[in-house]
């Protein structure tokens, strides 16, 4: 069985009306225009989001609940890939003999479905409407819930989790393309910071949730959700916005089984390769046709008239940055997360309940740097916030190599100045550096929101199961790795992260704002 992880540049109205300033034809003798001040006076007649870009428009008065809205959305997708594994036990004593094999499909049906999806579910969503998508995802998300907290068997909770993979991911996508239009550019930064904050917390907090429910009963990880379910349903009826219809274009069929091939296939091959073996033939063989699909599928979205995944996605300033920074980003998260976690249950020997608090920090961290993060921007500029948050990610994995040997236990000493520092230094990476690159979504059209949103949870998605079976591949697989292996995944997770600082530095000075605020400096 795959361990699983124990969690899961934008440019504002104003430089695009500065864009189309500088570009406009000049009559003969005309001076030369001043293109800051052409902006500020072109602003009030900027279209509104659903004309052109999402970048720009009236503060919606609802924004803030339509934004609690989306984070409860959020952070119940998130919780559920995590709190369940550590209810492993407990399933595996119901539904006794259950082997390893098919035990650990409640965990990748869930994460395989719902990284294969989040593209698909993210273009039917700009082409069907995102609010009537992320309520029908929302009741579906309910019903399989319900579906797994009474499952009578093995084979049925796997298929509702199947199931309520496929909800989440149409509800992950959709819920931040929802929000982010509600929010003119200058709260932009704090909103999308809003949003990470809630999912680091969600993945940060999932062990310690999910021992507390499976200590009474593992159904109730499920069952929980259906009064959440219930209350965002009728919140959300009365509170989300409508948007438009992305038209009545067919739907590309051949490039979403593309898509939905290639993300699985590659996703399979990360979080079956431990239990398969890395080199052996089912793993090179699953691997190897996601690269040839993806390979097709690169050529398809080349050649179709209105493919599932439109070229120019990746033309936008700051998108292609946030993609392959995102990527690297949770590469490392996805290694220092499980490795923080099986250092403090193999190597120092602590509880999973202690074990989760003493993580905690990090998402603790999360919460009150990411509120913080939309001044930080403004101040400094996007470019300049997402180089730091970076930065702070190498210095976490920098300081534990340093500092954080096997402690002789773990005790409080030992931890609260040989780890402690490195988990905080996460907390403000994360912070930091998702909002950032999240918030490149508002560069999209408005009609690409949620596939723009869907391709970025892909990275999120595919770069957290990757981290994950980097250190798996590191410690061997074994069961209770060594402080030794341990090390050599922080060793990979400074170079990723190091990789996620130059995706940041590549943001353009102009075209990677989220405040509208402010430039990059």
């Amino acid at each position: 069985m795959c361990p699983a992880p124990a969690a899961a540049g934008v440019q504002s109205n104003a430089a695009l009306v500065r864009r189309n300033a500088d570009a406009a034809p000049r009559d003969a003798g005309e001076p030369p225009r001043d293109a800051d001040a052409d902006a500020v006076r072109s602003a009030a007649d900027a279209p509104p989001p659903d004309a052109d870009a999402a970048g720009g428009g009236a503060a919606d008065p609802r924004r803030w609940l339509i934004l609690a809205i989306a984070s409860a959305t959020q952070f119940l997708a998130v919780l559920d890939l995590i709190a369940v594994t550590i209810a492993f036990p407990a399933i595996g004593r119901d539904f006794a003999p259950a082997p390893a094999s098919a035990l650990s499909w409640v965990l990748n049906g869930y994460t395989v479905v719902l990284a294969a999806l989040l593209v698909p579910a993210g273009r039917l969503a700009d082409e069907a409407g995102r609010r009537r998508c992320f309520l029908t995802g929302m009741v579906l998300f309910g019903l399989a819930s319900a579906a797994c907290g009474m499952a009578p068997t093995l084979t049925l909770l796997i298929v509702a989790r199947v199931v309520q993979g496929v909800a989440a991911a149409v509800l992950i996508p959709t819920s931040l393309s929802l929000a982010l239009p509600a929010f003119p550019p200058r709260e932009r930064a704090t909103a999308v910071g809003a949003w990470t904050a809630v999912s680091a917390v969600a993945a940060s907090s999932g062990p310690v949730i999910g021992g507390l429910l499976a200590a009474s009963d593992w159904r109730l990880i499920f069952l929980i959700n259906v009064p959440v379910v219930l209350l965002a349903v009728g919140a959300g009826v009365r509170l989300l916005p409508r948007s438009e219809r992305g038209g009545r274009q067919a739907l590309d069929l051949p490039g979403t089984a593309l898509v939905l091939v290639c993300v699985g296939a590659l996703v399979t091959a990360c979080v079956e390769a431990p239990e398969w073996g890395y080199t052996s033939p089912a793993t090179l063989a699953v691997l190897a046709a996601g690269v040839l699909v993806g390979a097709l599928g690169v050529r398809h979205v080349r050649r179709a008239a209105d493919p599932v995944v439109h070229p120019e996605l990746f033309r936008t300033p700051g998108f292609a940055a946030a993609t392959l920074g995102l990527l690297s980003y949770f590469v490392a998260y996805g290694a220092m997360m499980l490795g923080a976690s099986l250092l403090f249950t193999d190597v120092w020997h602590y509880s999973v309940r202690t074990a989760g608090l003493a993580l905690a920090p990090w998402p603790l961290t999360v919460l009150v740097v990411s509120a913080l993060s939309g001044r930080v921007v403004g101040a400094v500029g996007a470019r300049a916030t997402g180089v730091i948050g970076a930065l702070c990610f190498v210095a976490a994995t920098l300081w534990w190599l340093a500092l954080a040997g096997d402690g002789q236990g773990g005790g409080g000493t030992h931890y609260a100045t040989h780890f402690l520092p490195g988990l905080i230094f996460a907390g403000f990476g994360t912070g930091l550096y998702q909002p950032v690159m999240f918030a490149a979504t508002g560069l999209l059209p408005s009609r690409q929101l949620s596939l723009g949103s869907g391709v970025l949870m892909v990275s999120r998605q595919a770069g957290t199961a990757l981290g994950v079976a980097v250190l798996v591949a590191v410690t061997g697989g074994r069961q209770q790795p060594d402080f030794g292996s341990l090390r050599g995944g922080w060793i990979i997770a400074a170079v990723t992260s190091a990789g996620a600082v130059a995706a940041a530095l590549t943001l353009r000075r102009g075209g990677a704002r989220v405040s509208g605020e402010a430039d990059d400096r």
